[in-house]
């Protein structure tokens, strides 16, 4: 299974761009999205470095918020033993 984690691009240098998720930032390859107009604020799905799709704003913190609550039910079947 692959995953892709959606990250809100803050810089653009070429076809690197700076994002960010969660105060935590990585340098994104823009290859992929090469024929796409991409700018800072938008946000993109990155999986192994590289931007593989652009999304809406809505559609990352819905998937943020898809992610939280999986991750809150794995911690509690961890607790539960």
């Amino acid at each position: 299974m692959c995953l892709a984690i959606p990250m809100r691009i803050v810089a653009i240098d070429g076809m690197i761009a700076r994002c960010d998720v969660r105060g935590v930032t990585r340098d994104v390859n823009l290859f992929m999205l090469q024929d796409e107009a991409v700018a800072i604020g938008d946000h993109v799905l990155v999986h192994v470095g590289y931007a593989i799709q652009r999304l809406s704003e809505d559609d990352a913190r819905e998937t943020w918020a898809l992610f939280d609550e999986a991750m809150a039910l794995e911690e509690r079947a961890l607790a539960a033993g």
